[in-house]
């Protein structure tokens, strides 16, 4: 069951929004491994995950869409030992993190058991834009929905005339 948090009828296209907190709300709660996430500068992140034990070849980073997952499998080396305790985790994973739009994953690298993955977060350049206002296709203004809909397909009218795209 999914609970709309933008109902407002103010707040258009924000549909993909929902849907990112909606997977991040049904991200696995378990703990393994275990990571950080620093703020390196105004626009750096780090992402650091405890992978002991895992080589470069037992893990696997992919950006699917606005979703980083990170994913670990380990090969089973245990046959023909005999554990008394095992304590070490040697098991498989999948961490995922939602990305915001425009996030870029810079980089990775496994240093002494800590896979780090560095990310830039852009700053959005501000916009402004000025939108021209048309004069109304019939001289009364009450274009018709019809009419609107022909416009949109061959253009604006403009005097009397359509422009033709």
């Amino acid at each position: 069951m999914t609970t709309r948090m933008f109902t407002s009828p103010l707040f258009l296209g924000f549909d993909h929004l929902e849907q990112m907190l909606e997977r991040a709300s049904k991200t696995s709660s378990d703990g393994y491994p275990p990571y950080n996430i620093e703020q390196l500068s105004p626009v750096g992140l780090r992402i650091t995950l405890a992978v002991a034990g895992f080589t470069m070849d037992d893990l696997q980073i992919t950006q699917e869409d606005n979703q980083l997952v990170i994913r670990g499998r380990q090969a089973d080396e245990t046959q023909g030992r005999v554990f008394l305790h095992r304590g070490i985790a040697a098991r498989q994973f999948q961490r995922a993190f939602v990305l915001a739009e425009g996030i870029e994953v810079k980089g990775a690298w496994l240093d002494n058991g800590l896979l780090h993955i560095d990310l830039a977060r852009p700053q959005p350049e501000p916009r402004v834009r000025t939108i021209q206002i048309n004069k109304p296709a019939r001289p009364n203004g009450n274009a018709r929905p019809a009419e609107i809909g022909r416009q949109a397909e061959i253009g604006p009218m403009v005097e009397g005339h359509t422009e033709s795209r």
